[in-house]
């Protein structure tokens, strides 16, 4: 027989698992709707997943960064074998696309919530019958937008800086592939100045991009 504690646990595995089978549905309003009976509001929805965009830029430029070391590493062993290197290589330029591809993820998850929150807020400012409290909420709109398309433009920024990156991993892994000897590291090694110069600015825009995540969490928790 069921407690009363085994039932609400019950009860919460069963609307966790509605919300996930609504997500991968496409039904965005159902979505939100089964939410906020939960008590969860688009605006805490907008928050998590702009956590979870700012965590997986973070993980991605750990993975760029120990990405760009395993092809240095390439380069500065010549006595390790060449299938070896290729092997290494091919893996670290995988994870690097993975870790990309999560991040684009993250970021169009964040577009949708919030595109959806702005509709909302706006069109519940004509239900308001104090002035006072609809010019605030207004204004309060405004200023969450402008901060908003200030933060999605350095994710893009990011994005965009991802590609560069994992085209000269690719053409790297691509190179040494088709060419397993010594003269093949040597081409390698001339690339890597370049692909490392990539690597920097991408690491410097994840960095920003993730502190202005994390202004933009703190200030939507006020």
């Amino acid at each position: 027989m069921l407690t009363q504690t085994n039932r609400l646990s019950v009860t919460a595995r069963l609307a966790s698992l509605c919300c996930q089978l609504l997500i991968f549905s496409g039904c965005s309003s159902m979505y939100y709707s089964a939410m906020e009976k939960l008590g969860v509001e688009k605006r805490d929805i907008l928050v998590d997943r702009v956590g979870e965009a700012r965590d997986a830029q973070s993980d991605a430029s750990e993975t760029f960064r120990s990405s760009l070391e395993q092809f240095q590493s390439v380069v500065d062993t010549p006595d390790t074998a060449l299938q070896e290197k290729y092997d290494v290589i091919s893996a670290a330029y995988d994870k690097s696309s993975q870790a990309a591809a999560r991040v684009r993820e993250r970021i169009e998850k964040v577009e949708d919530v919030s595109e959806d929150l702005f509709d909302e807020w706006e069109d519940e400012l004509g239900r308001y019958e104090s002035a006072s409290l609809r010019q605030n909420s207004a204004r309060r709109l405004e200023e969450t937008r402008d901060r908003y398309q200030s933060l999605i433009a350095r994710m893009h920024r990011v994005e965009k800086r991802m590609d560069p990156v994992l085209e000269a991993f690719e053409d790297q892994v691509l190179y040494l592939k088709h060419n397993l000897n010594a003269q093949a590291i040597g081409a390698l090694e001339g690339e890597l100045g370049q692909i490392r110069e990539n690597v920097d600015s991408l690491i410097r825009a994840m960095e920003t991009s993730i502190a202005e995540s994390e202004a933009f969490i703190q200030r939507f928790r006020e």
